[in-house]
């Protein structure tokens, strides 16, 4: 550990950002004191802030903030009582809190036979830490029923905290008789963890994660199947992991087994559905297959028929709540107003470096066309109506899209591929008004390619099957490989455009996306999601603030 002093009287002063890290990185890392995994975490603390890391690597030992945050932003807050960083001592390094770190949360994971070098050594940031001890001292407090809002930006290793998070509450335990009933308090609290994604990649990530941390076989369940999920639930396995589309049927399954107690973690409750993920989530609720409904809205709404359970308690992880997810899972304020649970900000992840703002270096381009008369006013004209159907006709227009395919390549090619953008890995989105316009730019952009000799290739997404000029269309058909696929493909070298309409719109984390060109109106929390498929950071890319947004 290094203490560093910010003043002194002789004006000498040391930073734990500064001069603390550079002599870390100064160390000698063949020393067996400084070898990977010798010691859990390297800790570097002044006065006002605190960083730490658990891998010293020379110059390229990277740290990272283990700071509160103050006012939402990076840092940490006055304190009243002595420094800022006094926490460091009087929380997280008393005897208890340390032992329960290292049973807890510190982890190396790795794939069986991998050499040390190729493991990490996981240990949270003080965000991370905070709201897992925050939720398992409340639910030991007030018991099963309980609603969590937890609203931690991207950049925030939300999965890491939802792992720990889910691990900890299976071995949570009542502080006293009266948030149990007659159960005891030898009993744990919860007889099942359930974690509700609407990623399969994130299943996995999450699957993985968790079975990093336990040496108990068999306690992780996938159930892709409502058959799956009732054999789960009913056999007490302690941790499962379904799909957001499966919600239903826990409403219905946690009300059947009236005498279990769960905890059911929901992961991004505000991701939009598409394909048959959306047409299942619609059936269960009783909708035509083809009505737009988001999973948030059909949580809420499920939760509203059946009525919340009180053998069950919610925890919602999501960076960008709707107000209904605010009212449902939030805290209610003295003024009437909901605040969540815990909260970890977008400016606080932006200022400490984990996302970038994608606003810093935007361009907007303006669209004009004239329609030509060809008839004396109508009266009964609507123009509004008018107005907006022309619009579409010429944005969806071959040659439009044709004009549009050449600005957006003329920059992507010349200003991020040409000059070798994340040392030429450098990748971009296309974010269209609807999939046959996504088609329309898919054919437009791979010909255009086709002119310019083939220097990479483009993928589209969308879910079904859509028909444009009388042909029908699919993803798979497009792309010449199976949709599931695309996340894997796109981080390759060959394709480096995607062009999308509601697709991957949440929840796709590629750290690679340099460009985002929207032809598209984006408002509320669809722009704030949309966008923030660009903020991801990659220090060992160099992507640390140029991003281009049109």
């Amino acid at each position: 550990m290094e203490l560093k002093k910010l003043s002194q009287k002789n004006g000498n002063g040391q930073s734990a950002k500064v001069e603390g890290i550079k002599q870390y990185q100064n160390r000698d890392i063949k020393d067996n004191l400084y070898n990977f995994a010798r010691c859990i975490v390297h800790f570097t603390i002044d006065e006002d802030e605190a960083y730490m890391t658990t891998k010293l690597d020379g110059k390229k030992t990277f740290f990272l903030p283990f700071n509160k945050g103050n006012k939402h932003g990076k840092g940490n807050p006055v304190n009243p009582d002595g420094h800022k960083t006094a926490y460091i001592w009087e929380e997280v390094f008393t005897k208890e809190s340390l032992a329960g770190l290292i049973q807890h949360f510190v982890r190396l994971d790795g794939k069986d036979g991998d050499t040390l070098s190729k493991r990490t050594l996981y240990f949270p940031r003080y965000h991370q830490l905070a709201v897992v001890r925050k939720i398992i001292e409340n639910a030991s407090e007030k018991g099963v029923g309980q609603t969590y809002l937890i609203q931690h930006s991207a950049g925030s290793g939300k999965s890491n905290s939802l792992t720990w998070a889910a691990y900890q509450l299976i071995e949570t335990y009542p502080k006293s008789i009266d948030t149990v009933g007659n159960r005891g308090l030898d009993n744990p609290l919860f007889d099942s963890v359930i974690v509700v994604t609407d990623r399969r990649l994130l299943d996995k990530q999450l699957r993985d994660n968790i079975k990093e941390f336990s040496e108990v076989k068999n306690i992780v369940a996938p159930a892709y199947s409502a058959k799956e999920l009732k054999a789960s639930l009913e056999s007490g396995k302690k941790i499962i992991i379904t799909t957001i589309q499966k919600f239903p049927f826990i409403v219905d399954g946690i009300s059947d087994l009236s005498d279990k107690r769960f905890a059911i973690i929901i992961d991004e409750a505000h991701s939009s559905q598409s394909g048959s993920a959306h047409d299942n989530m619609n059936i269960a609720m009783g909708k035509e297959k083809n009505n737009t409904i988001e999973a948030e809205e059909a949580i809420l709404e499920l939760m509203k028929q059946r009525k919340l359970k009180n053998n069950a308690s919610y925890l919602a992880f999501t960076a960008t709540p709707k107000p209904n997810t605010i009212e449902k899972f939030g805290i209610k304020q003295d003024d009437g107003t909901f605040e969540p649970f815990h909260l970890y900000s977008m400016k606080q992840a932006i200022e400490e470096g984990f996302i970038l703002n994608v606003l810093s270096n935007y361009t907007t381009l303006k669209s004009y066309y004239e329609i030509v008369k060809s008839i004396e006013d109508n009266p009964k004209f609507n123009t509004a109506k008018a107005q907006k159907q022309l619009r579409a006709f010429v944005e969806r227009n071959e040659k439009t899209i044709a004009v549009k395919t050449d600005i957006i390549l003329d920059h992507f090619v010349n200003k991020i591929v040409n000059t070798k953008k994340l040392k030429g890995k450098a990748k971009a989105m296309v974010v269209t008004q609807d999939i046959q316009t996504a088609v329309l730019y898919h054919f437009a952009i791979t010909n255009k390619l086709k002119e310019l000799g083939n220097p990479f290739k483009t993928i589209i997404a969308f879910s079904g099957k859509k028909e444009v000029k009388g042909i029908e269309y699919t993803e798979d058909g497009l792309n010449g490989f199976a949709s599931k696929d695309i996340s894997e493909k796109f981080d390759s070298y060959e394709y480096r455009i995607l062009v999308v309409a509601n697709k991957f719109l949440t929840g796709f984390d590629q750290p690679k996306l340099t460009a985002m060109y929207v032809d598209k109106k984006l408002q509320d929390v669809m722009a704030v999601q949309a966008l923030s498929r660009l903020n991801r950071s990659a220090d060992k890319l160099g992507k640390k603030q140029k991003i281009y947004l049109y």
